[in-house]
């Protein structure tokens, strides 16, 4: 796997966190859990590809029977996962991959799902053009994202990326809707789910 410098980077700092990742979301996940039920419950059945699988905080929501394979960058996260999906049964491939150069065949998937991802992609409109690219012709990307406030928030927000990219690696001011628009995909709707930084996003490729 040929890895551009920013996306090496991306991989370090999600390898240098993943032994504390569960812990720094613990607080948070009460208010995200539902907005990830919301997430999968937009999945069709078939085959379903995850972007950005991390340590597997998505498994509990999986579609009972899908066929699920789900990718990260980092491999210290994957390997959490793996123990996770091992101990609480989870039917999941799970792989080593670049959201941004994905091996799959074009039009491989029912649907491509993500969660809190794409604030992370190094390059967003090509990662979200992959997607497009893997989903077959009528299937959906479906996105939870955090995005930049249009109001005041999104100030502070931009002041306060610098160094939530270099803690964290998920940058605060992404536009991840007009990326949707600048990818090859038809925006089919977009749910606030808190204010107008948190998003869910529903779209289908353009075939």
């Amino acid at each position: 796997m040929t890895l551009s410098s920013e996306t090496v980077k991306t991989r370090e700092r999600y390898d240098r966190i993943a032994g504390i990742y569960d812990r720094i979301e613990l607080l948070a996940e009460p208010w995200i859990a539902p907005w990830r039920r919301l997430l999968w419950s937009k999945a069709p059945e078939g085959r379903i590809l995850e972007l950005g699988v991390g340590t597997g905080r998505n498994f509990p929501y999986y579609p009972k029977g899908a066929d699920v394979i789900a990718i990260d960058i980092s491999e210290r996260m994957l390997s959490l996962a793996r123990r996770k999906a091992a101990q609480e049964g989870v039917a999941v491939t799970l792989e080593r991959m670049d959201a941004q150069a994905l091996s799959f065949p074009d039009d491989s998937f029912d649907a491509v799902v993500a969660s809190f991802v794409f604030c992370s992609v190094p390059d967003p409109v090509l990662g979200l053009k992959e997607a497009a690219r893997v989903c077959k012709p009528g299937g959906w990307v479906l996105l939870l994202e955090h995005v930049l406030s249009g109001g005041p928030l999104g100030l502070l927000m931009r002041l306060m990326n610098p160094l939530v990219v270099r803690l964290w690696g998920a940058n605060m001011d992404r536009r991840t809707v007009e990326n949707v628009l600048r990818a090859d995909l038809e925006l089919v709707d977009v749910t606030n789910l808190l204010g107008d930084v948190v998003k869910l996003i529903e779209a289908r490729p353009k075939k």
